[in-house]
């Protein structure tokens, strides 16, 4: 008798800790899934792509960078932020740009896969930019950018078990977004200055049955520039920096200080203001064909969960009309 008390007793204390670890494991999603949702809200602060390599990759903001290069040029561009983590940043980026047959005139092409978790941008912008000469090798380009991004975020997929609470989230799939954006891009030779808004519309999505609301796409407002210096016949510095804002969150400020050596390599290092600073490596070969790298590390509390991120970028030139003696600056 006793010892069939004793089997009993177990098996109850085994169903009781078996209840208390699925409270647990319950507990645990729920406070998963309020870090998930705090982390989301927070992140529509800065919510378009960063990239340390922003001198190179001009034309994903501002469509007036269009033309600049005064020739047949592709870029294509990959970064990984904070590698590492599950679910960090991927974004890759393919850019191309061309002259006209009017001198004035140039357009261009965008194609941007951003995706942040199970969350994902998949964007296609088309670029038009018009010449103004403003001095003697100084020119002004007006531009304009439009096009359409597809958005998804399956928020159900973020639960181990989705039947769980499916009545609390739904899926924001398949949603395609038009957009416009204007620009200006002011440089010669040896400097440049730019601004741009590359997404005017804020669509948003709202859930008749939740209270799940956000922003899907937020306006930000770009500034940039840099300019050359000439140390000595094999040596340039170059200083930039790209200044981003919306409304209501901090300006976020990257600074970077370029050293061209033989018209063949850079070398740079760049601080972004409040979250992480890096170095970057490109070489120019035949000042048509470039090869970049970069690395930066974040100063947040992820320091100590990811290594990095890594930034790969190439880019192809054919048929400049260039009359300048040196490789192009940005």
């Amino acid at each position: 008798m006793f010892a069939g008390e004793k089997i009993r007793s177990q098996i109850i204390d085994k169903k009781t800790k078996n209840i208390r670890m699925k409270h647990k494991i319950q507990i645990t999603k729920a406070i998963g899934v309020l870090v998930l949702l705090l982390v989301v809200k927070v992140s529509f602060g800065q919510q378009d792509p960063m990239y340390t390599q922003y001198n190179f990759n001009t034309q994903t903001i501002n469509p007036a960078y269009a033309g600049s290069w005064e020739s047949l040029g592709f870029m294509v561009l990959g970064r990984y932020q904070w590698v590492g983590m599950d679910g960090g940043p991927h974004t890759y980026t393919f850019s191309v740009q061309s002259p006209t047959r009017n001198e004035k005139v140039a357009w261009g092409l965008n194609v941007i896969s951003d995706k942040i978790g199970q969350e994902q941008h998949l964007s296609l912008m088309s670029d038009y930019s018009y010449r103004l000469r403003v001095g003697e090798r100084s020119y002004l380009r007006l531009g304009l950018k439009a096009g359409l991004t597809h958005y998804s975020n399956p928020l159900t997929s973020y639960q181990q078990n989705p039947d769980e609470l499916q009545e609390t989230f739904e899926n924001i799939d398949s949603k395609y977004l038009p957009n416009f954006g204007v620009g200006a891009f002011l440089y010669s030779q040896d400097y440049y200055l730019g601004l741009a808004v590359p997404k005017i519309m804020e669509p948003d999505f709202e859930k008749s049955n939740t209270n799940y609301s956000s922003y899907s796409e937020i306006r930000h407002f770009y500034l940039q520039g840099g300019y050359v210096f000439q140390l000595s016949h094999d040596l340039k510095f170059k200083p930039t920096f790209l200044a981003k804002a919306i409304v209501g969150a901090p300006i976020e400020l990257d600074l970077t200080g370029n050293f061209l050596m033989m018209d063949k390599l850079w070398l740079g290092a760049m601080y972004r203001t409040g979250d992480s600073y890096g170095f970057l490596i490109q070489w120019v070969i035949d000042r048509r064909f470039r090869l970049g790298y970069s690395v930066d590390f974040t100063t947040t509390r992820l320091q100590s969960y990811n290594s990095g991120s890594h930034e790969l970028m190439i880019s192809y030139e054919i048929g400049s009309r260039r009359k300048w003696s040196t490789p192009r600056m940005f």
